[in-house]
Parts: C-alpha cells; structure tokens; sequence
C-alpha cells in the first residue's frame, strides 16, 4: 500500500476522555470491544477537533474534514495524516459495523463549519441526529443491536449533546460564534445571543435554557426505554449509567447558571450515577 507525504490535517484541542459527560469505552463493555470503542472515539474527537478550532477558515475546515471521509471510505492513497480514520475504517471491517455512522459525524462537523445559529427545536434536533445519534448507533451495532431498534439510543443521545450545549453555551459562543439554542424561543422571551457573553444569566434567557430543558427532559423520558431493550447486558449497564448522569446534570442546569460557572458533575456525584445506573440495568 502506498503511503503519502502530506501536511498536517488535525487540530488537536488537548481534551480527553475525561472531558466528556460519559465513560468511554469503560470496563462495564466487553474487553474484546473496547479497543474498537478508542478507535471510535480518537477518530471522533480528531474531527470534533477540526471543527471546533477557531483558528481555522470554514472552508479550511471542511476540506479538512472532506479528507477524512476519503481515507474512511479508502478512496485515494493511504495518507499517515489520516491514520485514525485509515484505523477507523479498520476497526469497521472487522467488526462489520457500517461506516455511515462515522459519514453522519462528519456530516455534522462540516455543518458547524458553515452554520452558528438554529431556526428552531426541530432545526437543532436535525443536527443532533448527525451529531450525536451516531454515536449511540454504532455502539448498538457494535454489541449486537437493540430490541427496539435505535430510537431509544437516540433520544439519549440527542440529550446529551443538549446538555453539553447548555454546559458550553458561552464557550461556544464566545469562541465559535455558534448558538446552539432554538432562535423562535429565544425570540419569543425576548433573549439575545449577546446575552450569552454576560457573567450571570438574565431572566430571558434563563426562561430559554429551562424550556430547552424541559424538551430535553422528554427526549431522557424516550430514553429510559434503552437499556431494558438492548442484547448485551454490559452495554446495558453502560447505558444506565450515561442516563443517570444525564438525569443528574439536567437538575443541576435547572439549579444552577451555566453562563456564571461551567455546570458539571463532581468526580463522587459522577461514580455515583455510575453505579447506580449500572446496578439498576443489570437488574
């Protein structure tokens, strides 16, 4: 196989799997797949990365992003820049598992690279499903699927990505100039996205982030149905953990005011979701 010279194509940001809401690839799945689960990620974390640095040109971005769905998809030369995706797609053929999930996460990344602002919950919702649901699809593929089919997966998963909006709304906006928060609600209470710079939340605004949670709240509802429907009973335990911390941060966005301090689990409240979650699906 002919290996090509090429510049660099990823932005490494420096964040990590302990910068996420969730365990990745933690000791509850199945040792044989977890090396496919850090394959997974480091190729999602590598374009999250491109997408989400400041310092480069959207189109910069999305030529970037365009070269790593090239080498998942094995069109053109093997190039050592692209490594976690050449490893992605690896990881795909031995484990069977379509590449169309990792094609939808890249769908999503160009579009952060050209779009700041969503109509609408169902506007927001459409990125999510690129954005997120995806992750949730290919850990279903990979241990053998859900009763149920996927729509349990991605109301979880959709949430979480929400909750990760809220947590970085000023971040996000600050940096990216990007809002992830639906324009008519904002509108309608009279918010403005200059509102986000300010070092406490105004009325208005807060009056959003609740009604935000609220829609998120039902998608976690949708979500419970998860880890009694899924045929490996590791990653139901995994996923009854991720839906206790995303239960616990929703109370804790609705208590506290993510423009005055990132609002985020401590490391004990963490392990206790874990736990619990866990226990309460392997019943």
């Amino acid at each position: 196989m002919t290996v090509a010279a090429s510049p660099t194509v990823e932005t490494p940001s420096g964040k990590d799997q302990a910068y996420e809401n969730f365990p990745v690839g933690s000791w509850l799945l199945p040792a044989p797949l977890r090396p496919h689960v850090a394959v997974f990620y480091a190729f999602a974390r590598a374009i999250d990365d491109i997408a989400d640095n400041p310092g480069l040109a959207p189109d910069d971005k999305v030529t970037r992003l365009d070269r790593f769905e090239d080498a998942l998809l094995g069109r053109g030369p093997s190039d050592a820049a692209l490594a976690k995706a050449h490893h992605m797609r690896d990881s795909l053929a031995e484990t069977d598992v379509t590449p169309q999930h990792c094609v939808d996460l890249l769908a999503a990344f160009k579009q952060d690279a050209t779009k700041s602002r969503y109509r609408d919950w169902d506007d927001l919702m459409g990125y999510c499903r690129l954005s997120a649901a995806p992750v949730g699809r290919y850990l279903l593929d990979l241990h053998g699927g859900a009763r149920n089919g996927y729509a349990a997966s991605d109301a979880l998963c959709m949430a979480l990505q929400v909750i990760n909006h809220l947590q970085d709304c000023q971040d996000d906006y600050r940096s990216l100039d990007r809002v992830y928060l639906p324009q008519d609600w904002m509108a309608a209470y009279g918010a403005t996205v200059e509102d986000l710079d300010r070092t406490r939340t105004p009325p208005p605004l807060r009056r959003v982030f609740d009604r935000t949670l609220g829609a998120t709240e039902r998608l976690l509802a949708e979500a419970r149905a998860l880890p009694g429907g899924l045929r490996s009973r590791r990653l139901a335990m995994e996923s009854g953990a991720i839906l206790r911390i995303a239960e616990r941060l929703t109370v804790l966005l609705r208590r506290r005011d993510p423009l005055a301090r990132r609002v985020e689990l401590t490391r004990m409240d963490y392990a206790r979701c874990c736990v619990r979650g866990a226990l309460t699906a392997a019943v």
